[in-house]
């Protein structure tokens, strides 16, 4: 597949580390010569410098001949006026990544489907999204639903009262005869493993687990945390994604907000009228403090500065706050974020390239999480009939081992996947996958 990404900034790098290991024409278009330069360090692919508003420039990085155009440059205008370029130009698909919701509504994305626009991506709402999840998750440190939520990945964190700690697969399992719930995978010490019937679970590993409707309750005893009821919740920055999870927990949970500029907290006070918006720094623990933080259920930090963002969760952690999400943009601070206790880190690079990597894969994919704490992803198909997978059962069909099937949505049954399950056509599957397994696992479906 001819891909060319317009932008080679956080987004269009990761976008590009990721598909330089698949077997893409890759091109990068960007202004910018030190961005270049950088890219140069992280990745191989090829870069021309230059607009990716320019004709000359299109045609030069071979439009005509494009399969999937992406612009994720950090202008909104750009993204829109090159995508739509590079749609009469002669690319085959184009996506835009976008800063306003109001792009979104119904009547307003026919307008960009006239400008050939395939797709639109607003990360901040998505991320937004995923943290109003996640809070009704208290206990999962990462939550993705699948089939309208028939189908759960629910990650959670051992601690020590775990009653699973040094128990095997099949031991926490018990004697059950239907599953209602599988461990998929383990994250140990910055690895990720596709664990065995024989593997044991260990305090501190992060475990990834697909659960049905059914299942999903059950998940708390395992993790050795007692489940919290979110009532109050303090956010740490007005920014885009602060201002969305605002918006959407105002009317049903006490909600205070923090922010430090005096024009930004006016705004907020219009655009949130059931949301207590306090000016003040988050980086003053005293402030924090007299606000009543050590008072809140959880505590969400979506400033624009990671360290900010890590500090301050730390500071909740500190004063018994059992909930704390952060948005860190360096991806190099996950792991420590994790490591100094932050429950769950929210990254947008990671967000919308996931969004983004599903329309480059040769296979027909439904869905595609990349996965903040694992360098996994996990993915959902749908079975076609006379596929790989229908021919027995899973057992027998010779699936890649760093790579697992975790559940299938069939009508409206949801099926936690054994070695005897049978897959029919059109069951939606979801799929756990290594970054080594990605290439290899669509065949079974399609």
């Amino acid at each position: 597949m001819k891909i060319i990404i317009a932008g080679a900034g956080e987004v269009g790098t990761h976008l590009a580390k990721m598909l330089s290991n698949e077997y893409h024409d890759l091109m990068v278009v960007e202004p910018d010569a030190d961005r270049i330069k950088n890219l140069s360090t992280i990745t191989d692919a090829p870069c021309i410098e230059g607009s990716p508003s320019s004709f000359q420039v299109l045609s030069e990085a071979g439009i005509q001949k494009a399969d999937l155009f992406i612009a994720v440059t950090p202008s909104e205008e750009t993204n829109i006026l090159s995508a739509s370029l590079a749609k009469r130009l002669g690319a085959k698909k184009v996506i835009a990544r976008i800063d306003k919701n109001e792009y979104l509504l119904p009547a307003n994305k026919e307008i960009f489907m006239d400008m050939g626009i395939d797709y639109l991506y607003y990360p901040e709402k998505i991320a937004g999204r995923e943290v109003v999840d996640l809070l009704s998750q208290s206990f999962s440190t990462e939550f993705v639903d699948f089939a309208n939520k028939k189908l759960l990945l629910i990650v959670f964190k051992l601690e020590e009262s775990s009653p699973i700690i040094n128990k095997t697969l099949l031991q926490a399992a018990g004697q059950r005869m239907e599953l209602n719930y599988r461990a998929v995978a383990i994250s140990r010490n910055g690895e990720t493993i596709i664990p065995t019937p024989t593997d044991r679970f260990k305090v501190g590993d992060i475990v990834y687990v697909i659960a049905n409707e059914a299942g999903a309750p059950d998940l708390v005893k395992f993790t050795g945390k007692t489940p919290i009821e979110v009532r109050n919740v303090m956010i740490l920055g007005g920014s885009r994604i602060g201002t969305w999870i605002a918006r959407d927990l105002e009317n049903k949970l006490g909600v205070k907000m923090i922010e430090i500029s005096k024009e930004r907290c006016l705004k907020l006070v219009d655009d949130l009228p059931n949301t207590l918006v306090l000016r003040g720094d988050g980086r003053n623990s005293d402030f924090l403090i007299e606000e009543g933080l050590e008072h809140m259920d959880a505590f969400i930090a979506v400033t624009g500065n990671s360290e900010t963002n890590i500090l301050a969760c730390m500071l909740a952690k500190r004063l018994g706050v059992k909930k704390t999400i952060a948005e860190i943009e360096n991806i190099d601070y996950i792991k420590l974020a994790e490591s100094v206790g932050v429950d769950t880190v929210i990254n947008k690079k990671l967000i919308t390239a996931g969004r983004i990597f599903r329309f480059t894969m040769s296979t027909d994919v439904q869905s595609i999480k990349v996965l903040a704490g694992s360098d996994a992803e996990v993915l959902e198909f749908i079975v076609k009939p006379s596929s790989p997978a229908v021919r027995g059962a899973v057992r027998s069909i010779n699936f890649p081992k760093d790579a697992t099937i975790g559940g299938l949505v069939r009508g409206d049954l949801s099926i936690i996947v054994t070695g005897d399950t049978q897959i029919q056509p059109y069951d939606r599957i979801v799929v756990f996958a290594l970054p080594s397994a990605i290439n290899k696992i669509g065949k079974y479906f399609n």
